[in-house]
């Protein structure tokens, strides 16, 4: 791969989050079910945004927290998402690069306003997820800028957006680019449920486009369509470069060149919110693989970096995670 000026950029759902503490009677009032994640209209998502309370606006999306947690660590990366030039598309972009990443992805001046996960937290730390979609989904390959591309030692791309046509060929464009210019291709599988909508054009990118995959034990299960994890594992050997499988308190296991590498979960003295376990378990990785660090060793990273994340509310590391990392591999 070389020097590059980058090492890595993410592409995906760019989406603000908005965290507000609320009690049961507002969910019941404004009927939100709690503690499930829902799609929402543009309409509703302006309704429920005025109702709530004050509120944490955070730019997020899975790729977003990936890439700001790889900044965190020390790495160099960039991030490709479709905001709207409007109020939380400014807070997005502002955010984003306030955690060191490069975003310079055009913003929309028309069309559907910037996405966002309306996040209602109750005092018993349930988490009621309201999700508008907006301007994110609209990427396009006018989106994908090629010398940033070229610039990458690995880009990321996001499953959830393989849904929107346009995305897709974003996507495409972004791969042979990628390929094109001496970089890898990462990809995470997103969610069992995309798996389904699109088994054989992921299991086609895995065979063909893709050097590393992230996924979890559900996504995995969903690709091969077995539910016995080893017979997955067995189907996954020598489709790709390499792929790390992770399998919550069990840990995760690291594939590449017909060896399988098991990883320790990082112990955690509570779980407080699973959200952004994948993402910045992915961002710790790469972080160690651009680094030159063998697998086992990038996967204690991710194991570290995941850790952190769930040990607080926030898909966004709390502590420096670049030295929580240091001092945990000189334990």
């Amino acid at each position: 791969m070389g020097d590059k000026p980058l090492e890595l950029v993410g592409i995906g759902n760019a989406i603000v989050d908005v965290l507000s503490r609320t009690d049961d009677d507002f969910l019941k009032t404004h009927g939100v079910t709690k503690g499930a994640m829902t799609l929402i209209d543009a309409a509703r998502a302006e309704a429920l945004y005025e109702a709530m309370g004050p509120g944490i606006e955070v730019s997020g999306g899975s790729l977003a927290n990936a890439t700001a947690g790889f900044a965190a660590l020390g790495g160099r990366a960039a991030y490709i998402g479709k905001v709207k030039n409007d109020q939380l598309g400014r807070v997005f972009a502002h955010d984003l690069r306030s955690t060191g990443v490069r975003f310079t992805t055009p913003m929309a001046n028309d069309g559907d306003a910037t996405a966002r996960c309306l996040v209602l937290v109750t005092p018993d730390g349930q988490r009621s997820m309201n999700t508008y979609l907006g301007a994110c989904v609209q990427l396009s390959e006018a989106d994908v800028d090629p010398d940033l591309i070229a610039a990458a030692r690995v880009v990321y791309l996001e499953g959830y957006l393989w849904d929107p046509p346009e995305a897709k060929k974003a996507f495409r464009k972004a791969m042979a680019l990628a390929h094109e210019g001496g970089g890898e291709v990462a990809l995470t599988l997103s969610d069992a449920f995309c798996v389904e909508r699109w088994r054989n054009e992921f299991r086609d990118l895995v065979d063909h486009h893709v050097d590393i995959l992230f996924a979890n034990e559900a996504e995995l299960l969903s690709l091969f369509e077995t539910d016995d994890f080893t017979a997955a594992i067995a189907a996954l050997h020598g489709r790709v470069k390499i792929a790390a499988i992770t399998r919550s308190e069990q840990g995760s296991v690291i594939l590449h060149d017909g060896a399988a590498h098991e990883i320790a979960a990082e112990p955690v003295a509570r779980v407080v919110d699973a959200t952004g376990a994948g993402d910045l378990y992915s961002a710790g990785f790469l972080y160690g693989y651009t680094q030159g660090l063998d697998l086992p060793m990038a996967g204690r990273i991710a194991s570290i970096c995941a850790a952190e994340v769930i040990s607080h509310y926030g898909a966004r590391p709390e502590s420096d995670l670049r030295n929580l990392v240091e001092r945990a591999l000189a334990a």
